[in-house]
């Protein structure tokens, strides 16, 4: 089992209506994770946030060695719902569904994790006070919250906008001539 790390600060929820529950996070109070700790070899650690509650709700497991994964030569984990002795991510999967993992083939690397830095974000984060956006900013991008690490900021207006704009208003203008960041890049995304 993975150690469990001393750290972690519970979600206090709050009620939007609707379903819609939120962590509360201000000037005085963020909730946190413990340290993340990669499992070992067989293991897995999921996190599960849900509408009935759950915020990034920690649980671990074990998959199923297999000698040979079907359709490669190679040995793979499995994790197929209902398997005795299976915790966390098996009963989260639907009935029948069986998850194979080849470990011998690598598709991509994994950058990072992050999220989008758009117009509405930028200005919800302005309002609050300095201490309650240093508490949320700590929860994205440290080591005691989620640990993001890579952030798009779309180029000029989205639907996230308050107004349409975009970095060159001037119609032919092929030199850019007239090209310039907008206020909102400026104050709020730069």
């Amino acid at each position: 089992t993975l150690p469990c790390l001393p750290g972690a600060r519970p979600c206090i929820p709050k009620d939007f209506g609707h379903g819609s529950l939120v962590c509360v996070c201000n000037a005085t109070y963020c909730d946190t994770l413990d340290p993340l700790v990669l499992p070992a070899p067989g293991s897995y650690v999921k996190y599960e946030s849900s509408k009935a509650g759950k915020r990034l709700e920690r649980s671990e497991g074990r998959f199923q060695s297999s000698l040979r994964t079907p359709g490669s030569a190679a040995g793979g984990w499995r994790c197929r719902r209902g398997t005795p002795g299976h915790h966390g991510l098996s009963r989260g999967l639907p009935a029948g569904l069986l998850l194979t993992l080849n470990i011998s083939a690598l598709y991509q690397h994994v950058k990072g994790f992050g999220g989008s830095l758009s117009d509405a974000a930028a200005m919800n984060i302005l309002k609050l006070s300095r201490p309650a956006q240093d508490n949320l900013l700590r929860s994205y991008f440290s080591e005691s919250g989620i640990e993001y690490n890579l952030i798009r900021v779309p180029m000029a207006c989205s639907d996230f906008s308050v107004r349409p704009y975009s970095y060159d208003e001037v119609p032919d203008d092929y030199e850019l001539k007239h090209f310039r960041l907008a206020d909102e890049d400026v104050k709020m995304k730069v």
